[in-house]
């Protein structure tokens, strides 16, 4: 995306109070939203800019005052126009999760303690005012994988037997996602800021949330895409979540089947944002997804699932992490 300045920024920010300001991109993330950082004197804010058609900033925003609004450290919202797709928020700094922790490894344990007692938090809380993550929404995530990775790799595999395996597996944990917790949907190392303290911690990228498993969000920061989380700290993190909320006896077997869910459909995005996007940087992660992933399969509730895992895709591809790339 370019650097340029969103059309229309510079009276947005002055009826904002914010005339005169320095405006400084941000590097990007995976979608066609661009951030910058505002400067006026000592003050700073961020600019988001998600231009329509390809953006939306109003689910972003009602998440953003829904979690403020109950104690959840999302970025309070100085201004916003909707219609153009521009949102002044407030600033969290630079410190974030992931490479605080590549520089301090030893505080690994009481950061993401202080993480999963945020999650803790927020699935006390009745759910917030966002759609249901039903079926459809699972499956037509987890059928990227056969959309996109299965063509990239060019494996013709039965998507039908595929479907009926995930339907087979998922449908067991919907009971059990009623009435449901809010799911950031996203929640991972990159995505939480450390906001001057160890246990200040604030929340970004929450603009997808739906109602859902309260597994969801404990997967997406335990088997996490963009950084390595060792089986002992996924382990004692995933029982310190358990004593506190008091998880019944088939949340582990839910663990699995979300886990696999998501990193099934992340497999499928990181191909989509390479072959689609022209964003071949993804594909380094995908050993560290797809790893997960046969953890994942391992559990006996995933069987059906593994099952055509073992049929479709070649053992020497899943040997060598989801297979060698050539962007």
């Amino acid at each position: 995306m370019s650097d340029t300045l969103p059309d229309g920024v510079e009276p947005f920010l002055a009826k904002a109070g914010w005339a005169g300001a320095v405006v400084e991109p941000l590097a990007g993330d995976a979608s066609f939203r661009r951030y910058f950082r505002v400067r006026r004197g000592d003050a700073t804010a961020m600019l988001m800019d998600a231009p329509p058609p390809h953006e939306d900033p109003e689910p972003f925003l009602r998440a953003a005052k829904w979690l403020d609004a109950n104690g959840l450290r999302a970025p309070v919202v100085l201004a916003e126009d909707a219609a153009r797709g521009l949102v002044l928020i407030e600033d969290f700094g630079e410190v974030r999760m992931r490479e605080y922790l590549d520089e301090w490894p030893a505080d690994e344990r009481e950061i993401y303690t202080v993480a999963i007692d945020a999650l803790v938090e927020l699935h006390h809380l009745p759910p917030g005012p966002f759609t249901n993550y039903g079926m459809a929404e699972y499956m037509r995530e987890v059928r990227l994988f056969t959309e996109w990775y299965c063509p990239a790799q060019k494996l013709y595999v039965d998507a039908a037997a595929y479907d009926a395996a995930w339907e087979d597996v998922l449908r067991q944990l919907l009971p059990r996602q009623r009435p449901g917790v809010t799911v950031l949907r996203d929640y991972h190392a990159e995505n939480i800021m450390l906001l001057g303290s160890l246990h200040a911690q604030g929340l970004l990228d929450f603009q997808d949330a739906l109602v859902g498993h309260p597994a969801y969000d404990l997967v997406s920061l335990l088997q996490d895409a963009r950084r390595d989380v060792s089986t002992d700290l996924e382990t004692a993190m995933f029982d310190y979540y358990v004593g506190r909320i008091g998880a019944g006896p088939e949340f582990l077997a839910d663990y699995a089947r979300l886990g696999a869910q998501r990193n099934a459909k992340i497999v499928g995005i990181f191909v989509r944002l390479w072959k689609r996007d022209g964003k071949p940087r993804y594909l380094d992660l995908i050993p560290r997804v797809w790893a997960a992933l046969e953890r994942d399969l391992s559990h006996p509730a995933l069987a059906p699932v593994k099952a055509w895992f073992d049929a479709n895709i070649p053992a020497e591809l899943r040997a060598a992490g989801g297979g060698m790339w050539q962007a």
